[in-house]
């Protein structure tokens, strides 16, 4: 009987998920340690694959967990992440207006053996200045009650490289002196390409994370930039890896039961497709679900390969329904509408349509300036339109947008 690394055995894996591959079966029985007939099928809690994150030598699993919800009223969660070795988090000083960083504060005051075992990532979130990004820093040591973070993004959405400037190198240095923070980057969903050929140039930025799911593979200035890094070192996690539409489609309903059919559904699928890239080190999906959470640790711990059939399926429902998701090239609509942060806005949206997050899609959209939200009516959006390379129906979202998240 063979037994993979992970500490399950395919014999096991084969009893309670069937040859056909991963299923919720396997998440919910195996994962929970389930009984078995064969004393020799292995019911301890997986191991799962772990890559190094660049330059830093650091070994991570390749599931890291978004922790982009309120963690103080759900601590089950952040037990399950650690008894199912989901050990890299994910935080914002912004998510969840600080109860997600809070919620991990009341975690390892808890349980204070847990936070050897966390590689643990936050963000400045909005942060206009290097003094805001200390004292970002600070308030989220202090909420999670910490001396150190290991991994911090002092941009939150980069979208332009000229936002790496020197004065920021020189914060990072005092701060890995000061031994407040171990690693150093930012995260990006707009001009993504730009912003990590960029990092792949400065020995200082250790890590980014970057939107990279099966739409934007399409792309292959993106795929060379996200090389460029992996050469010279700078790590990177994969967020936004569902490659949502801006809202649902009929398309959803046929590409979801042609993964059924293959034994695993779509979201492991578009997960498991953004692990094939070697140059990726971990996903990094966030849900408050416990459900979610066994559905994302069976698709990294799955040997199920995908099919040919199943990468040109995703392509396909790509390119069918592009019209529906914003790519992030802000380079390109922002600067023709008057001001108004176009990709930004389409974001908020996808989290408000498609996640079904709406508190947070309402406070982001309530950070654009007032004068800003005020002429977002008004604007000519036609030359944002025209060279979309996605074809959005630019006028008709942004109208969508003050509607609903106003």
């Amino acid at each position: 009987m063979s037994h993979d690394n992970n500490g399950v055995s395919r014999r096991g894996f084969l009893k309670f998920a069937g040859a056909a591959g991963i299923s919720s079966v396997f998440a919910s029985k195996v994962l929970d340690g389930a009984e078995s007939n064969d004393s020799n099928t292995a019911t301890q809690t997986p191991e799962l694959p772990r890559r190094k994150l660049g330059k830093t030598g650091v070994e991570i699993p390749c599931l890291a967990f978004g922790v982009a919800f309120n963690a103080y009223d759900n601590q089950i969660i952040l037990r399950k992440a650690v008894d199912w070795g989901v050990t890299t988090w994910d935080t914002s000083n912004f998510y969840e207006n600080g109860n997600s960083e809070l919620g991990i504060g009341k975690f390892f005051d808890k349980n204070p053996e847990v936070r050897k075992k966390i590689f643990l990532i936050t963000k400045a979130s909005g942060a206009k200045t290097i003094n805001d990004v200390d004292k970002r820093l600070q308030t989220s040591m202090e909420r999670m009650k910490i001396d150190h973070i290991d991994l911090y993004f002092g941009v939150h959405g980069l979208s332009h490289p000229l936002q790496l400037n020197d004065e920021m190198r020189k914060w990072v240095e005092k701060a890995k002196e000061r031994k407040v923070i171990k690693y150093f980057g930012f995260s990006t969903h707009t001009n993504i390409a730009d912003c990590l050929t960029a990092a792949s140039k400065l020995d200082w930025i250790d890590v980014v994370m970057a939107s990279y799911n099966f739409r934007l593979m399409q792309d292959q200035k993106l795929n060379d930039a996200v090389q460029a890094c992996y050469d010279t070192g700078v790590g990177i996690i994969a967020m936004k890896t569902q490659g949502k539409e801006i809202k649902p489609t009929d398309a959803d309903k046929k590409l979801t039961e042609h993964f059924i059919k293959s034994g695993f559904n779509e979201g492991q699928a578009k997960i498991k497709l953004v692990l094939e890239n070697k140059c990726i080190t971990a996903a990094c999906v966030g849900r408050e679900n416990i459900e979610h959470l066994k559905q994302n640790v069976a698709a990294v711990l799955d040997k199920t390969e995908l099919t040919k059939l199943d990468k040109e399926v995703l392509k396909t429902y790509a390119a069918e329904t592009s019209c529906g998701y914003c790519a992030g090239c802000g380079n390109i609509c922002d600067s023709v509408a008057a001001g108004v942060p176009v990709s930004d806005v389409m974001r908020y949206l996808m989290y408000y349509n498609s996640f079904g997050d709406t508190s947070t899609a309402r406070q982001l959209f309530a950070e654009i300036p007032q004068q800003t939200r005020n002429k977002m009516l008004t604007v000519d959006y036609s030359a944002a339109e025209s060279r979309c390379p996605q074809r959005l129906p630019v006028a008709q979202l942004m109208r969508q947008a003050v509607g609903t998240l106003a």
